[in-house]
């Protein structure tokens, strides 16, 4: 080992009682708010009773909260965050030395629990106010898979019923990761079904269609609100989820303030936003506040490219069009991505917290292709022993050329990223970019014209 491992640990943990007590709310620094949820009808602001019926009431208001930094944990929920909090900060000396770089690396790792992934931070708050509520059950819908095991976790944790919509192409290509809901208790569908109205519409305009997060997320919305004492809950997007899960950059900037280590750049992956917006936003905070600066990179994949060709305009979250209006960057709600393996990132628009400190300038946004991302999968798994999640390799992905970038300069920047998961349950990913079966899709021009004339028309 060339590099000097004394001075920083592999690993930085943060002692249990070094853990964020309150989340924050990065909204309450944010000059431009985020544009409101409307009404599809009216086209006006959804007021909390409008939503009442959808979300549970304690997220409500964390949904519509934009002025409150910081939001107590409730010692329930912080309870059971010790189980698997706090999680490492890992400085990446092997793969350092692989790409003989002067850059250092860190990653935030969020794939030590059992759903293996970040989406657990979300989840159990959620399932928190649903019982608390008295609700029979939730329903939600997951791409990849990660959301639904965790919410399947927190809801077996806490008694609850869950009802999960799965896009049809990871139900298919993710066996395991569904077997895993059934074990915690969930029910698990492949979306978009038949079991519902606006999954057979969806059906009859697309035939043999994959499905996407969209159609999920409609079928969710549909059997909460005719399924007494249930209501749907999220995992990515909402701003009530970027709150959670700003746990993720509390504990990394608190363990790099630790060492006295400042970040140059913080690197997500971007489908709608959960694990982005929770990564960067206490340094997303300092930079609104013009107490630092860094440079923030989303990065999100070629085939479903919400930020790099997307349009900042009011858009249904759900291809049934049946959710409210969110002002985001989006393909268009009746955008099917391709089956793109990274399940987690085939989602057509992004979370409108993101969407607006983007259209602001505040941080920047790569597309990546499929193959480019699973080479930088395989190179990180074979130093740093971590087989990551399609999703979070396209972060690595960005990382891994800055700092070979650093490399050609000589600069020795410091660079964190999220890993936000493992990819033990994407075998079949693996096997197919192994076999040189891949396909690096973009859609054309012409696809995301046809979508986005189909934009919702405001006054």
């Amino acid at each position: 080992m060339s590099k000097n491992v004394d001075k920083i640990p592999y690993k930085i943990y943060l002692e249990e009682s070094e853990m964020p007590k309150a989340w924050y709310n990065v909204r309450s620094d944010m000059k431009n708010k985020p544009a409101p949820l409307l009404n599809p009808g009216t086209h006006e602001p959804m007021k909390a009773e409008e939503l009442a019926g959808v979300f549970c009431d304690e997220l409500i208001k964390q949904e519509l909260d934009n002025d409150t930094p910081y939001i107590p944990i409730p010692d329930d929920i912080l309870n059971f965050y010790k189980m698997y909090r706090p999680s490492p900060l890992v400085r990446a000396y092997c793969l350092e030395e692989k790409l003989d770089t002067p850059a250092k690396i860190y990653y935030k790792f969020e794939g030590n629990n059992t759903s293996g992934s970040h989406k657990l931070n979300s989840a159990i708050a959620q399932a928190y106010y649903a019982k608390k509520q008295g609700l029979k059950g939730v329903t939600t819908e997951t791409g990849a898979g990660q959301w639904g095991t965790a919410l399947s976790m927190a809801c077996a944790y806490l008694g609850l019923d869950c009802k999960v919509y799965m896009v049809k192409v990871s139900y298919e290509q993710k066996p395991f990761r569904r077997e895993v809901m059934r074990t915690y208790g969930a029910s698990v569908t492949p979306s978009p079904s038949m079991e519902t109205a606006v999954g057979r519409k969806i059906l009859a305009e697309h035939p043999g269609t994959t499905g996407s997060l969209g159609c999920a997320i409609s079928e969710a919305v549909e059997v909460a609100t005719s399924t007494e004492g249930y209501r749907y809950v999220l995992g990515s997007v909402l701003n009530q989820v970027l709150l959670h899960q700003s746990i993720i950059g509390l504990e990394t900037k608190a363990a790099l303030d630790k060492y006295g280590i400042k970040a140059d750049m913080i690197i997500g992956c971007a489908g709608g936003g959960s694990n982005l917006g929770g990564l960067i936003s206490p340094f997303m905070g300092e930079k609104l506040r013009g107490e630092a600066d860094y440079r923030i990179i989303a990065v999100e994949p070629r085939s479903c490219p919400s930020f790099t060709r997307g349009r900042y305009a009011y858009d249904f979250c759900d291809t049934g069009m049946v959710c409210p209006l969110a002002k985001m960057y989006t393909l268009g709600s009746n955008f099917i991505p391709a089956p793109n393996h990274a399940g987690g990132l085939r989602y057509h628009g992004m979370s409108p917290v993101l969407s607006q400190l983007y259209a602001d300038g505040l941080m920047e946004a790569v597309a990546v292709k499929q193959t480019d991302v699973f080479e930088a999968a395989e190179t990180f798994a074979r130093v740093e022993g971590i087989l990551p999640a399609p999703e979070s390799s396209h972060a690595i992905k960005v990382a891994i050329d800055e700092a070979l970038k650093c490399k050609e300069t000589g600069e020795e920047k410091t660079i964190v990223f999220g890993l936000t998961g493992t990819g033990y349950f994407d075998m079949v990913a693996y096997e197919k970019f192994h076999d040189g079966k891949m396909e690096n899709y973009v859609p054309t021009d012409e696809e995301l014209e046809k979508s986005f004339q189909l934009l919702p028309k405001m006054d």
